[in-house]
């Protein structure tokens, strides 16, 4: 054979084994295309939680996520979970502004609701890693789930629901490898805090009382344990003394009927809309109508959507937090007497 056909030979079995090698990578990592470059992690890393300890040994890319707002940590931090659960009832995923753009098209597989979990729905979607911070999740479950994938299970030295954002944004950083990029989005976040209480020093003399009423009657003001409190006091506002003498570590509320409203009495009041109806029946009730800060128009009801200023601050998450500032501080500084 002449010299040019040992050559085209060569060409074509080096292409061939190329094609090859390329193949067996793409069907060895395909998975990994849910993972960008930017956000690939370093490994293996072990991460203490409620259970006990988990180490993680490789980056990965097929994510469930079980507290109610995890996902928005991991689509923080580059990657889109494959199962999530339900909260706000929010089918398809993707319904709110701060992470409508993060999930596109791939929105994930609903496998539970709240601290309900489908471990069939689970199971099938091959997870190599269960997050599940801002979770009730109980021992057995978190048992069962062990052997499907890695848990990382709620912060040890918190209460259920009671973990911060700061806390949960560090347990989910360091769960996919990326300390440093979890590190530097809190402080994107505190900067933005930071800001607003320079923007607005008033709000550091002012205290705050965040209420909900869910059916007549029946009235909820959220302690400092609940997302929406840790909210407030970040922007400056100190929470209410009687509010807080009856909070508990393990309930994030205290529920009372109108002859309490004294509770809700603080120098700002800021209403969750959880109905259409909900703004009309509080402010017809005479007990509520002789409060100062009804009387003097120191309250406010947002909405938890149309906008979903409620449900932004409800999150509290590192991608919630800058839409919430930024619709709700503005609302709270024109209330009169602010």
């Amino acid at each position: 054979m002449s010299v040019p056909g040992v050559r085209v030979k060569a060409f074509l079995t080096a292409l061939m084994m190329s094609l090859l090698v390329a193949g067996c990578g793409s069907s060895q990592s395909a998975d990994e295309t849910l993972v960008p470059p930017e956000s690939r992690g370093t490994f293996p890393v072990t991460v203490e939680h409620k259970y006990g300890s988990t180490t993680v040994e490789k980056q990965p890319s097929r994510i469930v996520t079980l507290g109610l707002s995890d996902h928005d940590a991991v689509l923080a931090l580059g990657i889109r979970p494959v199962g999530a659960v339900d909260w706000f009832k929010e089918r398809p995923y993707g319904k709110w502004p701060w992470t409508q753009a993060r999930w596109g098209d791939k929105t994930p597989e609903i496998v539970g609701e709240r601290d309900d979990y489908n471990f069939e729905k689970i199971a099938a979607l091959k997870p190599d890693l269960i997050l599940a911070q801002y979770s009730g999740m109980k021992k057995e479950q978190y048992d069962k789930l062990t052997r499907l994938a890695p848990v990382v299970a709620q912060p040890p030295k918190f209460a259920d629901y009671a973990a911060p954002w700061r806390e949960t944004t560090r347990m989910v950083g360091h769960a996919l490898g990326l300390p440093g990029k979890a590190e530097d989005l809190i402080a994107g976040i505190d900067g933005r805090f930071a800001r607003a209480r320079a923007e607005h020093p008033e709000f550091a003399k002012q205290t705050m009382v965040v209420a909900d009423t869910f059916e007549a009657g029946k009235f909820s003001a959220f302690t400092t344990t609940d997302p929406k409190m840790i909210f407030m006091t970040e922007l400056g506002f100190r929470p209410f003394e009687p509010v807080k003498a009856l909070s508990k570590p393990e309930n994030n509320v205290v529920e009372v009927t109108s002859e309490r409203f004294d509770l809700f009495d603080a120098d700002r009041l800021v209403w969750l809309n959880s109905d259409v109806g909900a703004e009309a029946r509080v402010r017809a009730d005479p007990v509520y109508r002789k409060l100062k800060v009804s009387a003097e128009k120191r309250d406010l009801f947002i909405t938890y959507e149309n906008p979903p200023v409620g449900a932004a601050i409800s999150f509290n998450t590192v991608l919630s937090i800058p839409y919430a500032i930024e619709q709700l501080v503005p609302k709270v500084a024109a209330v009169p007497g602010s």
